[in-house]
């Protein structure tokens, strides 16, 4: 397929096409001794050998999917429905951890999948834009985040940015040609900032849905469960 996007990581070309990831070699080429045993050494050719990443996987047609973070760059396959990383042990299906299905019925379903990684939170958000046919019935605009501390989906988030990039430790989306500072408790005037207030929208509530096992006759212990914001809903039973 064709070449979706280009990637420089150390001195290699990392090639995004959409039915494969390449690894060529920038400034240098490959030179086979008689034992197969490969040796590098300067020429003045600018691209060199091209080597296939393990994995039949690519970015499609969708290079706003494409995120960085230090060693490891993140994207999605909407063709097979996977959203994947490139780290230094090669590619790995990160969709397949947890939510295989859900990204496999809903990618092929977007128009539009824009990927951005948050350094302050430490998580890959990949929001997804469906097309009008499916957009209003049971499908929304919805992002939804990887956490690699936690090795896993951590929460669907209500905003969907148009862009998004981490700079200078900071994370900033934009949404109608305006650009937005995310993790931010004060604005410039002083004033607190509205927690779950996105793009000037009406506030969101948040929810958490917990999951249990099918095991029903064993006891599930939580013990990483935190909460942060404003004084939860309380219920009182009499």
């Amino acid at each position: 397929g064709s070449i979706q996007a280009l990637k420089t990581r150390d001195t290699d070309l990392i090639t995004f096409t959409e039915d494969k990831v390449l690894r060529i070699l920038a400034n240098k080429d490959a030179l086979f001794n008689a034992d197969g045993n490969t040796n590098l050494v300067s020429t003045d050719r600018v691209l060199g050998q091209a080597t296939p990443y393990v994995g039949d996987y690519g970015i499609s047609k969708n290079p706003e999917s494409l995120a960085v973070d230090q060693f490891r760059i993140y994207f999605t396959d909407k063709q097979r429905g996977a959203v994947l990383r490139l780290s230094r042990d090669g590619i790995t299906p990160i969709s397949n951890v947890g939510m295989r299905s859900w990204f496999r019925d809903n990618l092929t379903k977007c128009d539009n999948i824009i990927g951005s990684f948050d350094t302050v939170s430490g998580e890959y958000n990949v929001s997804l834009k469906y097309n009008k046919t499916y957009l209003g019935s049971e499908y929304n605009n919805i992002t939804v985040s990887f956490n690699e501390a936690s090795k896993g989906w951590v929460s669907f988030k209500s905003f969907v940015a148009d862009a998004g990039a981490s700079v200078g430790g900071s994370y900033f989306t934009s949404k109608d040609n305006k650009v937005y500072k995310h993790h931010v408790d004060v604005n410039a005037q002083g004033n607190t900032i509205v927690r779950n207030n996105f793009y000037g929208d009406t506030t969101k509530h948040s929810t958490i849905t917990a999951v249990f096992n099918e095991l029903t006759g064993s006891v599930k212990n939580f013990k990483t469960l935190n909460y942060e914001g404003s004084e939860g809903k309380k219920l009182t039973i009499n």
